[in-house]
């Protein structure tokens, strides 16, 4: 098993808009060896960058600010909860506030994540081996929660030089068992040790992770950016109210299925609250078709029968079935399917829809 160091970068000291990190970092670790893995804290990189936001001295002029921020760099809000706003960023990132910091930091300024971190990743790491023949990896942190766990803890948002991932797909374990899934965020572990050492309080933004050499890959590798879960891969892509709120309103605009798909051998449908027909002609892949019925005349009913299938055909999306609504050609062809003295209002066909079964 390989043994590793975890050093701090005590030193460095404030850093402004237009500060070079490699002299600044190099000037205080002078320790700094091929093979090492420099840990390095989103904010310092940001404030070389100059990915600052001026905020006015005043009420409510700060928080105008601090709002207009929060919009510039959300693409869409995954859930909110009272002030607190979890959005994903231009970087496909999912955080708190959009990573918008005013911790470390004078109270004039708001700091904003680096606008490219994998692309800040290479340009200090070729910097570092180009001016100063060191060949190190870089992986540039921030901090974030967890959605089923308490606390927070540092993971990497840019990556150069270093393994994202390690794969353990096809390999087997000591018992024989060949993994499946495993595939472990290296980089993040990488983040998460740094911080052990550089704390929130103690203005050691650097930490230097020593003994991974062997996970180095032949150029930058991929960064950060490969451990950002594609929208099709992601089963939590909203908070819960957000996602309850949303399913209200598809609900509310569920439109007729064009067509059905083919559906499994084996369709469990839930209990319908009206009959079974099969004296219409239904679309293709149909696996049910029941009758909309109120008694003759009782225009009250036929509203209720109506709210009764809207509910239904809800009930049935969040199952994975689509409906379709037939117009009634031949009400003599239905008499046997509905109780004496009612009315058929039409026909539901339902059928298999695109969405993955629950």
């Amino acid at each position: 098993m390989p043994s590793l160091e975890i050093h701090p970068v005590v030193g460095i000291g404030e850093v402004r808009p237009g500060d070079n990190l490699a002299d600044v970092i190099t000037g205080a670790a002078d320790f700094l060896r091929d093979g090492d893995v420099l840990v390095v804290t989103s904010k310092i990189v940001s404030k070389a960058e100059g990915r600052l936001v001026d905020l006015p001295p005043d009420e409510p002029a700060r928080e105008a600010a601090r709002e207009a921020a929060l919009r510039a760099e959300t693409v869409r809000v995954v859930a909110r909860r009272g002030a607190t706003r979890i959005v994903q960023t231009h970087h496909g990132l999912v955080l708190a506030a959009a990573g918008i910091d005013a911790s470390n930091v004078d109270a004039a300024h708001l700091v904003l994540l680096p606008k490219d971190p994998d692309a800040s990743a290479r340009a200090l790491r070729d910097e570092l081996r180009e001016r100063f023949g060191l060949d190190v990896a870089v992986v540039i942190t921030d901090t974030m929660g967890r959605p089923w766990r308490l606390g927070l803890t540092d993971v990497a948002i840019g990556a150069a030089g270093v393994d994202a991932l390690l794969d353990y797909r096809g390999l087997h374990d000591a018992y024989g068992n060949e993994l499946q899934l495993t595939q472990m965020a290296l980089i993040d572990q990488l983040a998460a040790a740094g911080e052990l050492v550089k704390g929130k309080t103690a203005q050691v933004p650097v930490a230097i992770v020593r003994g991974l050499a062997p996970h180095f890959p032949a150029a930058h590798g991929r960064g950060a950016a490969e451990l950002i879960r594609g929208a099709d891969a992601d089963l939590f892509s909203l908070g819960t109210a957000e996602a309850t709120a949303q399913g209200l309103r598809l609900a509310a605009e569920l439109p007729d299925a064009p067509s059905f798909a083919p559906a499994q051998e084996s369709v469990r449908l839930p209990e319908l609250p009206f009959p079974r027909t099969r004296s219409v002609t239904t679309p293709a892949n149909t696996v049910a078709a029941v009758v909309v019925w109120a008694p003759a005349g009782d225009l009250r009913a036929a509203a209720e029968a109506g709210r009764r299938a809207e509910r239904l055909r809800a009930v049935l999306a969040a199952e994975g079935f689509a409906t379709a609504w037939l117009e009634i050609t031949d009400a003599a062809a239905l008499a046997d399917d509905v109780p004496a003295g009612g009315e058929p209002l039409g026909v539901l066909a339902i059928g298999q829809g695109s969405l993955p079964s629950l």
